[in-house]
């Protein structure tokens, strides 16, 4: 049983108990250890198994723990079913949709008999729902585009095929005379991994005219709805976009209510409302005055509140507001704090451009060194290097770095782990080597226990460097090795070897919650473009996305540093 299933199960829990009018201190604990659980990067399913880990996690104590076990070791909790049967039919389901709160859901089943998101869909559609008491237009408007987001969460696609796309649409718009701040918002805007809708917002001198632009763009395919300040369509690709439209006043309120994620504006009202007030899309109210209070910026909404400005990467329900209360928010690195690139191949193995033409591009970036890491000769499909080539490849590296001006090169490979955890390049040609990285590219479907250990003996090795893309996975196509992170990770804290946060886009591995988990033991991280050509140096801002995610500051990624500590961890 996967942790979002269980995170699912327990925040189920929470909203029901919500319903019932239990203590607050009960729902929030159920809260929490959801929250906790869908961030977790190790699976409940092996804590249980391993006895004793569960109450380790925050938020769970004894009682929870006693629960945790049987859901993950049946599959069901009685509890969990007892609770269920107290409420109509289809509770739990219109839960599920965005913007549905134990309360708006207990109306809907009870007033209208809504018992599925299709009920729901007809009952918008017939205007039951805008009619319902204190439920208007705007509210039945956000329903209705909830419901259509969630029927296409399994057409989700990667950040890396979405943001060209909304990148496209934004130079083009953004030359509109009076129109101002337009910016993603959602899930692409926190950085997550995959995207569904694309939510645009911005200000307008004349928001007619720019609904006009938008919809008339030729990446358009389709237009579902128009209006005065705000439109949906359809792109090239089948990927929907929605822009929205307000004052030049009112944008900060928008922004934030949009970005999310759900659980962080759940938490954020929650504090409010402690203030007496209210927090919208459209300001912030007073409760007794009923005075609406807007804001050109998030900043100034957060500061309202008598918080810190929260990166959009944190807003996923954890500990961001707390510590936002206390101004103890990371730095989070900027692509900027990047200093060199310790994964990218060429013309030698399998990539495009030469050796001097990927140091001309990385020179141009700014960067003041590059790692040339071609495929050793184990990745025969990439033109892998044997021993003689690799010599021949260091010689030239040689002479480069004896002819550049302003950037060094790093002569290194990256190496199979064979299926036995030996590398396939012996000891001798690997010590000339300024870096080594270790990957597996065979062999994936090892159980835990062979792949953990095939692992760990590349890790031992005293050539090793650093672990690439340490999952395997690829997004939408492969699924990620079967491996106890938790071992890899403390194994490379207490050897002193980096992780890769692979910046590919059809990779993005170590994923955030790894990311967090790693850096909270200490354990060094790159992170490398595993580039093919002089274009890809580009991919270092999803790397840097996902850093940001995993609450990374500059410090905690070697590359961030000067060539003289980057040689020095190489060497120690």
């Amino acid at each position: 049983m996967k942790n979002t299933a269980v995170a699912k199960v327990l925040q189920d829990i929470a909203d029901l108990l919500e319903l019932k009018g239990e203590n607050p201190f009960k729902v929030r604990a159920y809260q929490r250890a959801a929250r906790a659980i869908e961030h977790l990067p190790t699976e409940v399913e092996r804590m249980v198994r391993n006895g004793g880990e569960l109450e380790n996690i925050p938020g769970v104590g004894q009682a929870l723990a006693k629960k945790l076990t049987e859901l993950v070791s049946t599959g069901r909790l009685d509890y969990y079913e007892r609770l269920q049967a107290e409420f109509p039919e289809g509770i739990s389901t219109l839960l599920d949709i965005p913007g549905i709160g134990p309360k708006t859901a207990m109306r809907l089943s009870s007033e209208l008999g809504i018992k599925s998101i299709d009920d729901l869909e007809s009952a918008i559609g017939e205007g039951k729902v805008a009619f319902l008491f204190r439920l208007g237009e705007r509210t039945s408007d956000n329903l209705l585009h909830q419901i259509q987001a969630l029927r296409r969460k399994d057409q989700r696609i990667p950040i890396g095929e979405a943001l060209p796309v909304v990148e496209e649409i934004l130079s083009a718009l953004r030359p509109l005379p009076g129109l101002r701040n337009l910016t993603p918002a959602g899930s692409l805007r926190r950085f997550r991994e995959s995207v569904g809708d694309i939510d645009l917002m911005g200000t307008a001198d004349d928001a007619g005219k720019a609904i006009e632009a938008f919809v008339d763009l030729p990446q358009v395919k389709e237009v579902l709805a128009r209006g005065s300040t705000k439109a949906s369509v359809i792109v090239s690709g089948g990927l929907q976009v929605d822009l929205r439209l307000v004052e030049h006043e009112r944008f900060g309120s928008l922004l934030q209510y949009f970005t999310g994620s759900k659980q962080h504006n759940i938490a954020l009202g929650e504090r409010g409302h402690r203030q007496g007030l209210k927090l919208s899309e459209y300001g912030i109210t007073g409760l007794a005055s009923g005075q609406t209070e807007t804001f050109a910026s998030e900043e100034a909404f957060y500061h309202r509140l008598g918080l810190q400005f929260v990166p959009p990467e944190l807003r996923e329900g954890q500990q961001e507001i707390a510590l936002a209360e206390q101004d103890s928010l990371p730095g989070l690195i900027e692509v900027t704090d990047v200093k060199g690139d310790l994964h990218v191949h060429t013309s030698w193995s399998d990539g495009r451009d030469s050796i001097e033409a990927m140091a001309s591009a990385a020179a141009v970036r700014g960067y003041r060194y590059l790692a040339i890491t071609d495929h050793s000769a184990g990745r025969g499909i990439a033109r892998g290097l044997n021993e003689e080539r690799l010599r021949q490849q260091i010689a030239e590296i040689r002479e480069l770095n004896r002819r550049l001006a302003g950037i060094r090169l790093l002569s290194g490979a990256e190496v199979d782990i064979r299926a036995d955890g030996s590398l396939d390049l012996p000891e001798e040609v690997l010590s000339q080597l300024d870096i080594v990285i270790a990957a597996i590219h065979s062999a994936m479907g090892q159980d835990r226990e062979k792949m953990t250990r095939r692992i760990l003996r590349a890790l031992d090795s005293p050539h090793v460097d650093i672990l690439a893309h340490p999952t395997c996975r690829l997004l939408g196509e492969r699924e990620p090795i079967m491996v106890d992170l938790e071992a890899v990770f403390l194994a490379a804290a207490a050897g002193g070897k980096a992780l890769e946060i692979n910046a590919m886009p059809s990779r993005l591995d170590l994923k955030d919650i790894h990311v967090f988990r790693a850096r909270e033991l200490g354990v060094k991280l790159i992170i490398g473009t595993d580039a093919h050509s002089t274009g890809h140096l580009d991919f270092m801002r999803f790397g840097v996305g996902v850093a940001r995610r995993g609450w990374c500051e500059a410090e905690h990624i070697l590359n961030t540093r000067p060539l003289a500590e980057v040689e020095a961890f190489l060497h120690s």
